[in-house]
């Protein structure tokens, strides 16, 4: 049984995601949510997996400074996904014509997925990383538009998720399904459990 010792099992996320707040309670973890707005522009000559551990630690750094008094001893956690395909990043889409880009890109190849995933406590922050390669199946322009029309795609990187609709799409991965869908289980609980946060 997972156990955290922590202020009942409760956590900062600097997330708004949905997804995160339910893979964090499958480790028995409960969530206060306070989003860190920052500016995620990759910067010149940055690689995706600079790109998103950059961005994970800022977004644990940001929500530290605007935490008020009475968390400032939570632990806080925060996490950043990208999609990258031939060392370029895919990001969330502008708009339909965007994702119907990314998804031919995408289609009947293989890309990767990097989460890195931040913890903030005690006055340091710690981050680890999941990367994972994704096989999607070749997609036709109907089945892309069918997708587009649900608006599953929308704050996606990439312009879908694993564990959505498009998980039909997905052929086989080599690393983490979680990391996949924005918060990697083992990496996460990894860094709880070094600071005692979990105890399994």
């Amino acid at each position: 049984m997972w156990k955290n010792n922590h202020k009942n099992s409760t956590i900062i996320l600097a997330s708004r995601s949905p997804r995160r707040v339910e893979l964090l309670k499958q480790i028995g973890l409960d969530c206060k949510i306070f989003p860190a707005d920052i500016d995620e522009s990759q910067l010149l000559d940055e690689s995706p997996v600079q790109y998103v551990t950059r961005l994970a630690r800022e977004k644990a750094a940001a929500c530290t400074a605007l935490l008020a008094e009475e968390y400032l001893d939570y632990p806080i956690l925060a996490a950043d996904t990208t999609v990258a395909l031939s060392g370029m990043v895919l990001g969330k889409p502008i708009d339909d014509d965007d994702a119907r880009d990314m998804l031919n890109k995408l289609a009947a190849g293989m890309h990767q997925v990097h989460t890195a995933v931040a913890l903030s406590f005690n006055g340091a922050i710690e981050v680890l990383l999941s990367s994972t390669n994704v096989e999607m199946m070749p997609l036709s322009a109907e089945q892309i538009e069918k997708y587009i029309a649900t608006g599953d795609h929308r704050d996606k990187a990439g312009s879908y998720g694993i564990q959505g609709l498009a998980g039909a799409w997905i052929k086989r991965i080599e690393g983490s399904y979680t990391g996949v869908m924005g918060l990697p289980i083992f990496e996460t609980a990894a860094l709880l459990r070094k600071h005692c946060i979990i105890t399994i």
